[in-house]
């Protein structure tokens, strides 16, 4: 139930896929409002979501179209360069 950073939320944004996730760890900082958060340990929770989506055609296309845009946000490129920024941060410190 804990999840370091939430790649399979953005790999299912990516393809459009309308997400339920849980509310803990990284996980509501990656979806955003892109996705249902749910508390993991609440299996009512759990079904109200997944029986929402099925029988919810307007929330899933709206939760298709966010996490698309979402996942836009969340590239290689982005990555590479916060973490750069991180290790100069830290190579800075250390000069000092």
């Amino acid at each position: 139930l804990y999840e370091g950073f939430g790649l399979p939320v953005l790999e299912a944004m990516s393809c459009g896929c309308p997400v339920i996730t849980s509310n803990t760890s990284s996980l509501p900082e990656v979806a955003g409002d892109a996705g249902i958060l749910i508390d993991p340990y609440n299996l009512d929770e759990m079904t109200g979501a997944m029986e929402r989506l099925l029988s919810d055609e307007k929330l899933r296309e709206e939760l298709k179209v966010k996490g698309l845009k979402r996942a836009e946000l969340f590239t290689w490129e982005e990555t590479a360069k916060k973490t750069l920024q991180v290790y100069e941060e830290v190579y800075r410190g250390y000069k000092q």
